[in-house]
């Protein structure tokens, strides 16, 4: 299990450095009240959004590898210190410093992970789901994200808006995980040409474009605050749902729930106090007048 959580790890480093760094650019082109395609257009001439493609492009394929080698179970749920790392990295970019409160708020997420993924133990790493698995997961996430946006327009510019766009972001992200591991074993067991015609390679590559949008217009919705813990805890939630009902991984159920959720509540937590730290608004308002 070293292999998948070492690289699941990676990517999350990876993540936290594109969300700082795209948050930047994002806050340098003009804002919309709608979704507008030209976003992407207008942030492909910010180096800075370009240095933080280049992370999630590192992060994607970490994530590949986590997902080829391990439980989606144990690999998504890891991205929950995106957010702690997120603010770390920002610390360093505005060469300021993180308060004790955020210190202990990071243990506190880092800690209820370890809980936890200890607790539930999740088992399982099966490499093809049939399509009676498939339609329901789809059509449910699909369903799930343009209510989401729906919503999110119908919303003005704050943090219900960023949160939603976030949430959206959030399940595409877990459906983009889930069909990228069947994917990478289709990979692993038939190469290229396998992997080139099989219909669950295109799934993530569409769903991982959907993600991607959402989250840029989440960024440029509301403040870091709100739509990052939307997306942190939004997709390990959703792929720990996806895992259990469409891989058939488990996790050990009785008395162990009670730590499981005491793991969950102390991530929670961690999360909540990490994005009310003066640090994260500053990352959201200050910057609007950084070159």
């Amino acid at each position: 299990m070293w292999v998948p959580v070492l690289f699941a790890l990676g990517a999350a480093l990876s993540n936290a450095l594109a969300t700082v760094l795209q948050r930047k650019a994002a806050l340098t082109v003009p804002k919309s009240d709608g979704l507008r395609v030209g976003l992407v257009l207008d942030l492909l001439r910010r180096p800075v959004w370009l240095a933080g493609f280049m992370a999630v492009i590192t992060a994607g394929v970490c994530q590949a590898v986590a997902l080829a080698t391990g439980p989606i179970t144990i690999v998504q749920p890891l991205f929950v210190l995106e957010l702690p790392l997120a603010l770390v990295i920002a610390t360093a970019l505005l060469q300021g410093r993180l308060s004790r409160t955020g210190w202990l708020a990071v243990c506190t997420v880092v800690a209820g992970l370890a809980v936890l993924l200890f607790a539930a133990s999740p088992a399982g790493n099966r490499t093809q789901v049939p399509m009676t698995h498939w339609i329901p997961a789809l059509a449910v996430c699909a369903a799930v994200v343009v209510a989401l946006v729906v919503v999110a327009l119908g919303r003005p510019e704050g943090r219900a808006r960023a949160a939603c766009f976030g949430l959206a972001a959030a399940v595409s992200y877990a459906m983009t995980a889930a069909l990228m591991k069947t994917s990478m074993h289709t990979l692993d067991d038939g190469g290229v040409t396998a992997f080139l015609t099989t219909w669950q390679t295109y799934g993530f590559a569409l769903f991982g474009v959907c993600a991607l949008f959402l989250l840029e217009n989440a960024m440029q919705s509301g403040p870091l605050v709100a739509s990052q813990p939307a997306l942190t805890l939004g997709d390990a939630c959703v792929s720990l749902a996806l895992g259990i009902t469409v891989y058939a991984e488990y996790v050990r159920t009785g008395w162990w729930l009670v730590p499981q959720l005491l793991g969950a509540a102390l991530i929670v937590a961690g999360v909540l106090a990490l994005s009310r730290l003066p640090l994260a608004r500053a990352l959201a308002s200050e910057e609007k007048g950084t070159p």
